[in-house]
């Protein structure tokens, strides 16, 4: 090897995400490298160009931007950048400028992504470069929530322990006791680790002891769990109906498992947790189970997070009891603020929390009025449906019954049951909808094979007219019941969507019916009703138009996903935008729903009521700039939307 390259490898050595690879590889990696020169100001990438490798700093400083040219990084020795493109696109997402005199390792892109595919901590570093820079670009790290920026796998403190699901009861108690655990996996017979696996994995579990550590530990493989058991399984399903303790574990084990990846956020953890009302989550690295994440977990991590308020909502048991926390919701809705939390993270806590409240209705109406006559399932639609629910909402919801729904015998029950929810919510701060799109209106309570027929109808005989108020049910998700239902409605409307181009054209037309408030010389439209005078609607102008024209190129591409960024990830990938476009539409949607929330939690802090519009006076000099920019890409989008969807 020449000196030059000798040299190379004694420095990559030294830095993630190559100090893990061993060292045949790194020998194969510094010959195979050049080097490059850049003088200080010089640009290093350019955004979208194509890039064939990965760039390591040897020395020197660098910026790396947005394309819309905010600083989004700055690397010196041993960092890196180009990952993102060589993995995904192949063109450069993130331009580099040289900040002072700065040479540069170039590894070939050939290399990178073989060593990524074949070298699982090389991968998991890059990752969580990626990740963290993701992080720094659309959230202050500094005073925010931990809950939203910690990975799963610095909460897990063990191994996973298991048990076969032959095993008896008494065993599995005997092991959850042992090993001092309140959940089991079961794994199959022929994946039950031997004697000598499990005295590998108790090891493992005091290994792991230290977070700090976990990355690096090779956890023994257990197989894939095909259930779980808990102590409250032990309390409900053996104790409570007197079953015999040598009854297989399989018997009482829960199959429906739920998984999270290791590098999930424990955010993210937490809104699964609450939404399906688990307690436990299997977490995997890749394919394998390397832990299981507790509700406990989380508790001693974190014991005054704002979205406890959902643990809260489920120890009520009546209307009035749920209203009172109208000023817990308020409160968590304003720390999610004050912590730097992102738009997408806090309308998917809130959504969470009015799932909340219309499950914690509807079981409270559920004991009031009986079980349901027939099966049916409660939709959320808009935005609690995409999760994107702000502090000032409306509810917008419906019913979906079961096909043997007999209106004579049945309708009297889901009547007072929706009456009831609706009720309940408008005490709760869900105002009723002044459009009457709820379960109480018998149009929007009807049989799974009527609204298959409203959809079909909608889809295959579209107008204008007919969409117009039919927007909204293209956003739904089942909260409760028969949740099947939701999902036979959202591959009905993903198959037939996508195949009518006049569908696409009306849906168009009605996105367009509400535009940016700006006017010709690029200034500020205000507007003119009175108690909001001179004043911006940051929902009907802005967030609201953004979400209805990323919801016409959802269903134009087949897209399952609901909430508008995942949609926009979806639509970019597609390539149905023009270069840039997909991120432009991106930032803007953050920035408009961000000056919103940011509007209707100080008003909440200063003691009035929270609404939907700001006057730009309010705003600072970079607020009304960027929020003019924001709505200068709103404009172009509809523009361009109008030339894609034609004759509508």
């Amino acid at each position: 090897m020449e000196a030059e390259h000798i040299e190379i490898l004694e420095f990559i050595k030294r830095y993630p995400p190559f100090n893990e690879l061993p060292d045949e590889e790194l020998e194969r990696l510094a010959q195979a490298a050049e080097v490059g020169y850049f003088k200080a100001d010089s640009k290093i990438l350019e955004y979208n160009q194509i890039i064939n490798d990965l760039h390591v700093i040897r020395s020197g400083v660098v910026e790396v931007y947005r394309h819309t040219g905010d600083l989004h990084n700055r690397l010196s020795d041993g960092g890196f950048f180009g990952e993102a493109g060589l993995l995904r696109t192949g063109k450069v997402r993130f331009p580099v400028t040289a900040i002072e005199d700065t040479l540069i390792y170039f590894i070939p892109g050939t290399q990178f992504n073989r060593l990524y595919d074949e070298y699982e901590a090389f991968a998991d570093a890059v990752e969580i470069e990626d990740r963290e820079r993701l992080n720094r670009a659309v959230t202050s790290r500094e005073g925010a929530n931990d809950l939203m920026t910690v990975p799963i796998a610095n909460l897990l403190s063990r191994a996973p322990v298991s048990i076969s699901e032959n095993a008896t009861i008494r065993e599995a108690a005997e092991k959850m006791t042992s090993d001092e655990v309140s959940s089991l996996l079961i794994v199959a017979e022929a994946d039950a680790p031997s004697s000598e696996a499990t005295a590998t994995t108790e090891q493992g579990s005091e290994a792991l002891s230290g977070t700090a550590a976990n990355s690096s530990i090779e956890t023994p493989n257990i197989g894939t769990p095909i259930g779980i058991i808990t102590d409250k399984d032990l309390r409900k399903r053996v104790l409570a109906v007197g079953l015999s303790e040598q009854t297989p574990v399989h018997e009482v084990m829960s199959t429906d498992l739920v998984f999270v990846q290791h590098n999930q956020h424990v955010f993210e953890a937490m809104l699964i947790m609450l939404r399906c009302n688990l307690h436990h989550l299997p977490v995997l690295k890749k394919d394998k189970t390397v832990g299981v994440l507790s509700l406990s977990d989380v508790v001693r991590h974190e014991s005054k997070s704002s979205l406890f308020v959902v643990s809260s909502i489920f120890r009520q048991n009546s209307i009035e009891e749920l209203a009172t926390l109208v000023n817990d919701v308020q409160a968590s809705f304003v720390r999610m603020v004050a912590e730097d939390a992102n738009s997408r993270m806090i309308g998917s806590a809130m959504a969470v929390i009015g799932r909340s409240f219309k499950q914690r209705l509807l079981e409270l109406g559920e004991e009031k009025f009986g079980p349901p006559p027939v099966p049916y399932c409660f939709l959320a639609l808009g935005s609690m449906a995409r999760d994107e629910q702000s502090i000032v909402t409306d509810q917008d919801n419906a019913m979906v019954l079961d096909n043997s729904f007999d209106p004579e015998k049945h309708d009297e029950y889901f009547r007072q049951l929706a009456q009831f929810v609706s009720d309940g919510l408008d005490a709760c701060g869900y105002t009723y909808c002044t459009g009457y799109i709820m379960a109480t209106n018998p149009q929007w309570r009807q049989p799974l094979k009527v609204w298959q027929k409203y959809f079909t109808d909608w889809i295959d005989e579209p107008t204008p007219e007919s969409l117009l108020h039919a927007s909204i049910f293209f956003d739904l998700d089942g909260v409760w019941g028969k949740l099947e239902f939701a999902n036979v409605l959202n591959k009905l409307i993903q198959r037939r969507a996508q195949r009518s181009n006049r569908f696409l054209a009306c849906m168009a037309r009605n996105a367009l019916n509400r535009t940016p408030p700006l006017g010709f010389f690029k200034d500020f439209v205000m507007e003119k009703d009175g108690k909001h005078n001179n004043s911006i609607n940051t929902k009907r102008r802005g967030t609201a138009p953004v979400a209805d024209l990323i919801r016409v190129h959802s269903l134009a591409i087949g897209s399952l996903a609901r909430n508008s960024f995942a949609r926009l990830e979806d639509i970019t990938e597609a390539g149905i935008l023009p270069p840039g476009r997909g991120p432009d539409l991106r930032d803007a949607l953050e920035f408009i729903s961000m000056v919103r929330i940011r509007h209707q939690a100080l008003a909440l802090q200063q003691g009035e009521k929270p609404d939907n519009n700001v006057a730009p006076s309010d705003l600072s000099d970079f607020e009304r700039k960027n929020l003019k920019d924001a709505f200068q890409i709103l404009s172009s989008a509809q523009r361009f939307m109008r030339f894609r969807y034609p004759n509508g």
